[in-house]
């Protein structure tokens, strides 16, 4: 198995931009093509525990416009496995303060790659980690 193959990589941080942008857009449509549509998939957040995803469509529908809390990203990693699975573990600044954390797992399915498990997290401002 290769980690890292750059053709994947690259993949990966298409499909990440096109998450990201919907995710500022509010575009919900877009969001929900991302996720694997099956009820395995799973999407944990900060006061939500969504399972399937029927689930996390109807929470993406309840989100504000201006919602998401990203203020900026302060570092993405991503490692993929094979040709055909990824994890992306990514910091942000968070527009309430501290850092907030997002780590998703990509999987390439028929339909193109799919988020089939999320966690979003928030800490409180800390000193940064070297």
């Amino acid at each position: 198995m290769q980690i890292n193959d750059p053709a994947v990589v690259a993949e990966i941080e298409a499909v990440l931009a096109r998450y990201e942008k919907a995710l500022v857009d509010r575009d919900v449509e877009t969001l929900g093509d991302c996720f694997w549509n099956d009820p395995r998939v799973v999407r944990f957040g900060t006061h939500e525990n969504l399972y399937g995803h029927a689930e996390i469509q109807a929470f993406r529908k309840t989100v504000k416009p201006g919602g998401h809390s990203k203020q900026s990203v302060l570092r993405t990693v991503i490692t993929t496995f094979g040709k055909d699975f990824a994890c992306v573990s990514l910091a942000f600044a968070a527009r309430r303060g501290g850092t907030g954390r997002q780590q998703q797992s990509w999987a390439r399915m028929p339909e193109g790659w799919k988020v089939v498990a999320a966690h979003v997290s928030y800490m409180p401002e800390t000193p940064a980690s070297p």
